[in-house]
């Protein structure tokens, strides 16, 4: 019996120490697992850093050039150089919109972990983008009724109260009627003229404050997305894609705010705004890093809702404000070196987006 025993220890004791190394290897592998995360996270946290600063001279730089560019006298809007800067800019926002964020909102709309009704039954995305996009065209249209009757309703009524006032001048009625007709025949000559330029000055301005907001929106979200990763290797690529794409969206809003012909402040003031906000985004992605997790049900709804918005607000100005307005622009159609020129950079513009779409 005792040898029995005695074997029986023999037998289960290289077992006992056997797991009891397994238990401390698999101890040791958990305090490296958590040590190695720990120094991804505060690599990361350098690079977020880091990325704050890139996108926000990245994106200063862009909205700037074209309205700096505004004194030299070859880059100004009125040149033919100025259409195919725009015409660039558009293309970017155009890739932005196509190639970025609605694939992106599609992919947020039709995960898996929100459930299948209605986000797997229904295209929800689709729909959102495609009634962002005719709210958009009714808060245009409404905008510059808006701002027509209230600039126009007024020279109107003073036009009137000085007939009236000519009519009632008794000594110099004769005086006054005579030149009268010459000076209504010059005014009705001028009105048209600055009616026409004051209607493309709201039309430019109106396209410029809402092509801003959707922009914005798409910046606020991309900007959360980096701040909340903790892989370095996935930020790395992110931040000069981002980089890169804050630059030319920043000068197809600079070519629109340089067309509006806005006070120095007022241009300021959007410029500073567009640039701050995907870094802004940023600074908050890294303090909602604890709770915020993308791929939660809320997560992706609200993201995949609001890219979805801002898809469709950034498709119809594209098309609709910005290429449809030059590309029928008689002075375009009728230099047909100026049409190539608009085109092959509309194509260059949604090309580098495109590329940028492998990597953010």
């Amino acid at each position: 019996m005792f040898k029995f025993s005695l074997l029986f220890v023999s037998l289960c004791l290289p077992a006992l120490v056997s797991g009891g190394r397994e238990s401390c290897t698999c101890d040791s592998d958990a305090a490296t697992a958590a040590a190695a995360e720990h120094n991804a996270a505060q690599e990361a946290i350098k690079y977020k850093l880091g990325s704050i600063a890139s996108v926000l001279a990245a994106g200063a730089a862009g909205v700037s050039l074209p309205l700096v560019g505004k004194r030299i006298p070859s880059l100004r809007p009125e040149k033919d150089i100025f259409f195919m800067i725009k015409a660039f800019a558009a293309g970017v926002i155009l890739g932005t919109g196509f190639v970025h964020i609605l694939p992106d909102a599609f992919q947020d709309l039709t995960s898996p972990c929100i459930g299948q009704n209605p986000w797997a039954n229904f295209p929800v995305a689709g729909f959102i983008a495609m009634a962002s996009s005719i709210g958009t065209l009714m808060v245009d249209t409404f905008a510059t009724t808006f701002y027509h009757r209230r600039h126009f309703s007024k020279p109107k009524q003073v036009l009137a109260d000085q007939e009236t006032a000519e009519e009632h001048a008794g000594h110099v009625h004769v005086h006054t009627h005579a030149t009268h007709g010459h000076a209504h025949g010059s005014t009705a000559a001028a009105v048209p003229t600055e009616d026409l330029s004051l209607t493309e000055l709201i039309r430019y301005r109106i396209i410029s404050q809402v092509l801003e907001l959707g922009i914005v929106i798409h910046s606020v979200i991309i900007g959360i997305s980096l701040g909340t990763s903790q892989s370095p290797a996935t930020i790395k690529p992110l931040l000069v894609a981002l980089s890169f794409h804050q630059f030319f969206e920043g000068m197809g809003l600079g070519g629109c705010i340089s067309q509006a012909q806005f006070r120095w402040r007022s241009a300021a003031a959007m410029a500073t705004f567009f640039s701050v906000t995907a870094p802004v985004g940023i600074a908050v992605g890294i303090g909602i890093t604890g709770v915020y997790r993308d791929d939660s049900r809320s997560g992706l709804i609200v993201e995949g809702s609001m890219n979805s918005a801002s898809a469709g607000i950034l498709i119809y100005m594209a098309l609709v404000d910005l290429l449809a307005a030059d590309f029928m622009n008689p002075r375009l159609q009728n230099n047909l070196g100026l049409q190539l020129g608009a085109n092959i950079s509309l194509l260059l513009g949604a090309a580098c987006m495109s590329v940028l779409a492998k990597w953010a």
